[in-house]
């Protein structure tokens, strides 16, 4: 009787893993192949290159446009690296006055775009604003601070937004070492500083370069802050070319040299690796012993976390806040604010959603099929979240355009009608921007938490007769909702604050919140667009708050971070 039975049993797991994955699998090829189209439209137009605009290009501005991209994205890396790692050293292995507070506070940067407090420091820092009036007054009107509008300034606007990149994964990887090692170490006559540069370091170094990657890639993809500081750089040029000259094709070969660029930080990251290892026996029981800071060292230490706070989180927001209570007492809500509101709510709600829809059902894909081709169609999808938004928009526009013109030549030939554009300058084209773009995002979020269930429950789902559909719905989503609301979330608070992609695809009688600052800003209206900043930096709290507190404890890893290519940060 026996054999019946286990008989029946295979025969409707034979059922229900029938057309489910197989289903499943082929809609994250379809999603896969989709993302892909805008990154393989921006290779394929070298096939016919604009001599004319190449040329003038090489003869006037090509050398200085790669310097200046290549100095910023080096000068952020290197700052954003030394930061980070001696900030996250400070916090973990040393216990000073504030250090419990500091070690949360270091995160908040994150909140703000890079293009806000690039435009708050302006306000600040230039000839006519506050602290240069007054020193003149008390100096005498001779004093002149450097200009902020230069190549070290950008460095260090970004530097100061960037560096939690490399603090919370740092951090982290310190906090998740053995403090064995470190404790031989010093056992066996090392100093503190000679055993962390020996060991500690090196097997933090995986996390310490992927944060690096991660904050020169932002710095590579930047168009607002550089914008706002005139600093000349290849997205800068592309705007220029698009909107300029009026050239998207010439566009989108330029936006070749910032996608070779971006090939090769992921190229350099992975090599960073090559075949070395970084494990552990087993995991620490215990927080590394913090040295007791005391006297003149302890003050040294506090006093460098509260200047990086103030100066990256405290002076910004609190010189927003003066504006927008100005503004906000003198004029009420500036001309256009609840549209732009509304919008930006609006297109972060759908791109998230749609987001996170694609990365489920590729997540998906991938657990029920685990092979080479699924696994690197899903990493080949991710790979927008490592490209600059200008890429991304002129890679959209390519193949919309050539749908739509197939479309109204269609809708002609067979309606007699003129359907005109349906897709180019459109919201829908937006969202698929941000597709290509956030989608790593969501995917590395719903991956994660996916991994975290035994495969026993599918198996089990599967003997009782449940699809591969029926068992994502009843069994995987209850389980993986809170990462399911973090990719929400996530997604949703970088489209709140995306521009470059914005700038490029938007119809014209819309308006998001990112908009706002910059046609503000672009007019040095510092005044007026703080309170639509102001509102992008209270949307960029509420993750990180939420991720600070499910990391709640000062022995406990940062916050998640995404590799580029959507692998998970150790």
């Amino acid at each position: 009787m026996e054999a019946p039975v286990a008989t029946g049993v295979s025969a409707r797991t034979r059922v229900a893993r029938g057309p489910g994955p197989w289903l499943l699998t082929a809609a994250a090829v379809l999603a896969g192949m989709v993302v892909a189209v805008p990154i393989l439209s921006v290779l394929l137009s070298l096939a016919n290159p604009v001599h004319a605009v190449w040329a003038h290009l090489w003869r006037t501005q090509m050398v200085e446009l790669l310097g200046n991209t290549l100095a910023l994205m080096l000068g952020v890396g290197l700052g954003s690296l030394g930061l980070g790692v001696a900030l996250a050293w400070l916090v973990v292995f040393f216990e000073f006055p504030g250090r419990r507070g500091f070690e949360w506070a270091l995160v908040l940067p994150l909140a703000l775009p890079a293009y806000v407090i690039g435009f708050v420091f302006l306000g600040i820092f230039e000839f006519a604003g506050p602290l240069q009036t007054a020193l003149r007054q008390v100096a005498g009107p001779e004093l002149r601070l450097p200009d902020l509008r230069s190549g070290w300034g950008v460095v260090v606007v970004m530097t100061l937004v960037l560096y939690p990149y490399v603090y919370t994964l740092a951090r982290a990887a310190f906090l998740e070492q053995s403090p064995e090692a470190f404790e031989s170490a010093r056992s066996l006559g090392r100093s503190r500083a000679r055993a962390f540069w020996d060991v500690s370091l090196p097997l933090a170094r995986p996390a310490v370069v992927a944060g690096t990657t991660l904050a020169c890639m932002e710095a590579l993809a930047d168009y607002g802050t550089v914008a706002t500081f005139s600093y000349r750089t290849l997205t800068e040029a592309i705007y220029r070319v698009w909107h300029g000259m009026f050239d998207r094709l010439a566009a989108t070969q330029l936006a070749v040299v910032l996608l070779g660029l971006s090939a090769c930080l992921i190229l350099l990251e992975r090599s960073s690796r090559g075949r070395a290892r970084f494990t552990q026996g087993r995991r620490p029981t215990h927080a590394p012993a913090r040295m007791r800071l005391a006297g003149g060292r302890a003050l040294a230490a506090a006093g460098g976390c509260a200047a990086v706070w103030i100066l990256a989180f405290g002076l910004p927001v609190g010189q927003l806040l003066v504006w927008a209570v100005t503004v906000l007492r003198r004029d009420g809500l500036p001309r256009g604010f609840l549209p732009a509101l509304g919008n930006s709510l609006g297109l972060a709600a759908m791109a998230a959603g749609l987001t996170l829809g694609v990365a489920l059902v590729l997540a998906y894909a991938l657990r029920l099929r685990p092979s080479r081709s699924v696994a690197a169609l899903v990493r080949g999808a991710s790979l927008g979240y490592a490209l600059p938004g200008a890429v991304i928009a002129v890679g959209v526009l390519l193949p919309l355009s050539t749908l739509d013109h197939a479309l109204a030549a269609a809708a002609e030939r067979i309606l007699g009608l003129d359907a005109g554009l349906l897709l180019t300058g459109t919201a829908g084209a937006l969202l698929y921007a941000y597709l290509v773009r956030f989608l790593a995002v969501s995917l590395q979020a719903v991956e994660a938490t996916l991994a975290r269930i035994p495969r026993s429950f599918d198996e089990i789902a599967r003997s009782l007769g449940a699809g591969a559909g029926r068992t994502l719905r009843a069994v995987h989503v209850p389980l993986i909702r809170r990462g399911l609301l973090a990719a929400l979330l996530l997604v949703f608070v970088d489209v709140m604050k995306e521009m470059p992609a914005t700038l490029l695809l938007r119809p014209l009688s819309l308006d998001t919140l990112a908009i706002a600052v910059y046609q503000r800003t672009a007019e040095s209206l510092w005044e007026e667009a703080a309170v639509p900043a102001l509102a992008l930096v209270l949307a960029g709290l509420v993750p990180v708050v939420l991720l600070l507190r499910t990391t709640g404890g000062s022995n406990r890893p940062g916050l998640p971070a995404i590799l580029p290519g959507g692998d998970p940060i150790p």
